[in-house]
Order: C-alpha cells, then sequence, then structure tokens
C-alpha cells in the first residue's frame, strides 16, 4: 500500500472523528523493525502487527493534546494477515491503522466488551477512510 494512500485514509479517519488538526506519524516497516521496537519498548520478544506510542500518555501527555502519536505498522504482518483473512493488503493495513490510532486515544481490548467496542470503532473509521478511494 502506497503511503500516500495511508496518509490519506488517515486523514480521513482523523476527520470523521473530528480531529483534522491533530497531528499523527504512520510507520510502515518490516517484521525485523517491528520486532525491536516490540522487545525494546514492550518487552514481547517477536514482532507484531501494529504498535502505538501515545505522546498524550504520561508525565507531560497534557502538553499538546493535538499531538496524537506514532502508530508503527508492519506490512510484511499486514500481508500474512491479508491473506488469512481473505482481504487486500490495503484493507489489513487500513484497519491496522485505525486500531494503533484508536490505542493512541485510550481505546484498549482487555475485556471482552472493550475489544467489541474497540473492533466497532476501528470498523466505522475503516468505513470513513475508504470512501471514494
Amino acid at each position: 500500500m502506497a503511503p500516500a494512500k495511508v496518509r490519506l485514509r488517515a486523514e480521513r479517519m482523523l476527520a470523521a472523528m473530528r480531529m483534522s488538526d491533530a497531528e499523527l506519524s504512520v510507520l510502515l516497516c518490516d517484521d525485523a523493525t517491528i520486532h525491536e521496537l516490540n522487545r525494546d519498548y514492550r518487552q514481547k520478544d517477536r514482532p507484531t502487527d501494529v504498535l502505538a506510542f501515545a505522546m498524550r500518555e504520561g508525565e507531560h501527555g497534557d502538553l499538546d493534546p493535538g499531538l496524537l502519536g506514532d502508530v508503527v505498522i508492519s506490512m510484511d504482518t499486514a500481508r500474512r494477515q491479508a491473506a488469512e483473512h481473505d482481504r487486500t493488503v490495503a484493507a489489513e493495513v487500513t484497519y491496522l491503522l485505525a486500531h494503533g490510532l484508536l490505542h493512541l486515544l485510550g481505546y484498549d481490548h482487555v475485556t471482552a466488551a472493550e475489544d467489541r467496542r474497540m473492533r466497532a470503532r476501528a470498523d466505522a473509521l475503516c468505513a470513513a477512510a475508504t470512501i471514494a478511494g
């Protein structure tokens, strides 16, 4: 998926949330890169599909509410998961982008109820992101 398309979809998601002025960083990388980040920051020694590094958390998280943080997506894992879920890579990356963005905004999926809420919100963001391309 082209970075320009990811950017457009991120902008559409932010607009759907009435956060068009928010700042979001997205890194599309490989499994080796996300593995290293997952190991170093989450103490999980394996690759993952998406990581979110929120700027709104911690001691100075309130300094700039428009600065959301970073979403890191492994394209290697996205390709594998797309095949497993029988959908396009673009659809998988869009879902991972929505999932990561929601984490930046404080959503989580520890409980079944949280997971249902987060999945429904991610699906709505994906729909907003893919209108007309």
